[in-house]
């Protein structure tokens, strides 16, 4: 019986091989950041365009599937629109499960934890708390 794979082939919908999604992680994650920087401000999506080194409709696509996601973005359109996140300083205590933190390790890992300080810092704490 074969092995399942972890990574679906890039032809099929719902799929994307790893070498696939690297770029939009790595977006994705600038585009938090840059919206966390700015806030409580909305950004507008060429600002933000021009941050990342894309496209404008690049940005609503990764913004739309952020928000499909359930991160907090806010989307205001017209004048004086763009994006804007909710930017608290701290969060709530998270409690997760040896799985769902290897998951996030995996994650940080396949993205590069040197991306940024807070990739890093993540990293830390989570393999501080894998081998307490």
């Amino acid at each position: 019986m074969p092995v399942p794979r972890l990574v679906g082939p890039g032809n099929r919908a719902g799929f994307v091989q790893l070498h696939q999604a690297l770029p939009l992680i790595e977006r994705q994650h600038a585009l938090i950041e840059e919206l966390r920087a700015r806030a409580p401000r909305f950004v507008p999506g060429r600002d933000l365009a021009l941050r990342t080194g894309t496209t404008v409709r690049t940005v609503e696509r990764d913004i739309a599937r952020l928000v499909e996601a359930g991160v907090p973005v806010q989307v205001r359109r017209g004048r004086g629109g763009g994006y804007r996140i909710d930017a608290r300083r701290e969060l709530p205590a998270v409690t997760f499960t040896p799985g769902e933190a290897s998951a996030l390790l995996a994650s940080l890992v396949a993205v590069g934890p040197y991306i940024s300080a807070s990739a890093q810092s993540a990293l830390r704490k989570l393999l501080d708390a894998l081998t307490q």
